[in-house]
């Protein structure tokens, strides 16, 4: 695996704009929510791009595809915060959210796959 730079993934750039998106979403939730919900959606974001990030600065493939895996769970964690802040009424539009979350999703796929059958 020849050594890229974190920045230069594809799904890290992605996942930098849904934690982006996020924030500004989670502006408007209610001033109660500040240490509840809107503080666990945005560090269950922040840790995607951060796994990522660490991950390909690791040594070897097994650990980029364990944060990879880190990434993946945070990444559910997003998804399921977003559908309750939704159910709560805090987002008008919560699916393109979930739609940018599943991109990143898809792209995190992909990149463990390589990883799995690359030599």
């Amino acid at each position: 695996m020849a050594k890229r730079d974190f920045r230069e993934l594809i799904v890290w750039q992605k996942a930098m704009e849904m934690v982006t998106e996020i924030y500004r979403e989670t502006r408007a939730f209610p001033k109660e929510e500040v240490y509840g919900l809107t503080s666990q959606l945005r560090r269950a974001a922040v840790s995607v791009p951060s796994n990522i990030a660490e991950g390909q600065g690791r040594l070897t493939k097994g650990e980029f595809r364990q944060f990879l895996g880190n990434a993946k769970g945070s990444l559910a964690e997003v998804e399921t915060q977003i559908l309750i802040a939704a159910n709560l009424g805090y987002l008008n539009a919560s699916q393109p959210l979930i739609d940018r979350v599943s991109e990143v999703a898809r792209l995190l796929n992909g990149l463990l796959r390589s990883l799995t059958t690359d030599n």
